[in-house]
């Protein structure tokens, strides 16, 4: 069996410092194999830099995945092509700077990560991807012969993360959605063999909007003037999922929800 944690949306210097503070003993405690973690709210709640993708790969993950923010950091762009464990979604046209998925030997074999993007409700509008997707699965089964894939599906709309996790049932081990920042009570396993959750929430502060301060957020709401949204403070909550995959065959044994609060951020 191999176990793999995937951690939601960091948001921010609060999300950062949890996940870095918790993630190796997370692993013992957990038994976990491997780690992934969505980075692309990571650097004050928009994007990633280089060095925030340094400290996270140094504090335990494996891959760290993006989203509609890949590129909120002007400086992330050059980085891409020389990190190919940080992730943007595979289906951004052909040239585009970095990688959309990664095979990385293990000690119980090849584990594959893809991360794609969704089109509906989200910016920017991206190529299909379900034929994206499709595609860059049968390459990585095919070509690298790798049996375990796991997938971030970044989108906003629950049908399309679910489409998503059916069509790729049985041809990876676990597809897991991220975007809304709210983890969701669907975790199942697909008759194929693949694991599935809509979303796996985000590592950030609990008492807040998505990770941002609440009262700006509400003001938007009401007034629908601009307001800045600056990163919440306090307690973090540290959310995800832990999948337990037959290394053997690729599929799915079990999946559950990870939920811890982490009051040492600060």
């Amino acid at each position: 069996m191999l176990r793999i944690l995937f951690l939601g949306d960091i948001v921010g210097e609060p999300g950062r410092k949890a996940v870095k503070a918790r993630l190796p003993e997370i692993k013992v405690e957990k038994e976990v194999d491997f780690i992934i973690v969505n980075g692309e709210n990571a650097a004050g709640g928009r994007g990633i830099t280089p060095k925030i993708s340094i400290e996270l790969l140094r504090a335990g993950a494996a891959v760290i995945t993006s989203g509609d923010h890949a590129w909120d950091q002007v400086e992330i762009c050059e980085y891409y092509p020389t990190e190919p464990r940080l992730l943007r979604p595979v289906n951004y046209p052909e040239g585009t700077p970095g990688f959309g998925s990664i095979v990385l030997e293990t000690k119980k074999g090849k584990v594959g990560v893809l991360n794609v993007q969704g089109r509906s409700f989200i910016q920017p509008p991206l190529e299909n991807p379900f034929l994206a997707a499709e595609a860059e699965v049968k390459r990585m089964r095919e070509e690298e012969g790798a049996k375990v894939i796991f997938v971030d599906m970044h989108a906003e709309v629950t049908s399309e993360k679910i489409a998503m996790g059916r069509m790729l049932d049985g041809q990876v081990s676990a597809v897991v959605g991220t975007h809304t920042h709210v983890q969701t009570a669907d975790e199942q396993i697909f008759p194929g063999g693949t694991a599935f959750l809509c979303d796996a929430g985000m590592c950030g502060p609990v008492e807040s909007v998505l990770g941002r301060r609440v009262e700006p957020v509400v003001e938007r709401f009401k007034t629908g003037l601009p307001q800045r949204f600056p990163v919440a403070k306090g307690v973090v909550g540290l959310r995800g999922v832990i999948v337990d995959v037959d290394e053997t065959t690729g599929k799915a044994i079990a999946i559950e929800r990870f939920s811890e609060d982490y009051d040492r951020a600060e």
